[in-house]
């Protein structure tokens, strides 16, 4: 085993067993249960802290640090959106037939949360585990154009001869998405697939989602602004939604 592996292993059991105490836990207790060299618990218990894994109480006692808050208050979020955009979804189904999503962003790009099928054999897929470059997404196009995820820099990866393939293409494209208030995608990830996005606003007025509807070009195509405006309708009803459902709490 080495150096490396054995203290992540070390790291990972003090980390264990302060999450799970049922109550703030001491120095030596730590010590004491891992029969771990003190020197090494302090050290281990240190990093922790600093990468807000562990924290300690105004007792000096170890608990569970801020960044399981964090990462637990995320996806509550993400729960209670999915929730609360379910009846959008389904309606927007029941209009169109066609596959409809919610996403949100993330560290990387956008991170699909929730999807209704499509009614249709042609293009039922689940888009929640496929990895779609943002910059030939509708929803990702949403994210880069209200600025909720950084617009990349220098040549795009081409999926099709449609895709946008520079930053200075997909800028332009950007402010057209922003004047229409919905984006499309033709063909740019995969040929003889469409898609549209709107953009879901949060209480603060910033874009917390997109929602999106995706199917083959040839039942879509010549219906991009019905689709689109039909989007932007839903989208701006669930934002309302969503700021009264805050403002009843």
């Amino acid at each position: 085993m080495t150096n490396g592996t054995q203290s992540i292993d070390r790291a990972a059991e003090i980390l264990s067993l302060v999450v799970k105490s049922d109550d703030p836990i001491s120095y030596t207790e730590v010590v004491e249960s891992t029969e771990l060299a003190r020197s090494t618990v302090s050290r281990l218990l240190s990093a922790l802290e600093r990468n807000g894994l562990v924290e300690r109480d105004g007792e000096g006692l170890y608990r569970g640090g801020s960044l399981f808050a964090t990462y637990a208050s995320r996806f509550d979020r993400v729960e209670t959106l999915v929730t609360a955009a379910d009846p959008t979804l389904q309606r927007l189904s029941e209009e169109t037939g066609e596959t409809v999503n919610l996403a949100v962003p993330s560290s990387t790009g956008v991170v699909q949360v929730a999807q209704v099928d499509s009614t249709f054999v042609l293009g039922a897929t689940n888009w929640v585990d496929v990895e779609v470059p943002a910059h030939c997404s509708a929803l990702g196009k949403i994210m880069y154009a209200f600025d909720i995820i950084p617009v990349p820099s220098g040549r795009l990866e081409r999926r099709t001869q449609y895709t946008l393939g520079s930053r200075k293409e997909l800028m332009d494209n950007l402010a057209e998405v922003r004047e229409r208030g919905y984006a499309i995608v033709h063909e740019e990830f995969e040929e003889g697939l469409d898609a549209l996005a709107a953009p879901v606003y949060g209480v603060d007025g910033d874009v917390v989602a997109a929602i999106g509807i995706s199917g083959p070009t040839m039942r879509i195509a010549d219906h991009h602004e019905t689709v689109g405006e039909l989007l932007v309708d839903e989208a701006g009803l669930l934002s309302r939604s969503l700021k009264r459902k805050v403002t009843h709490r």
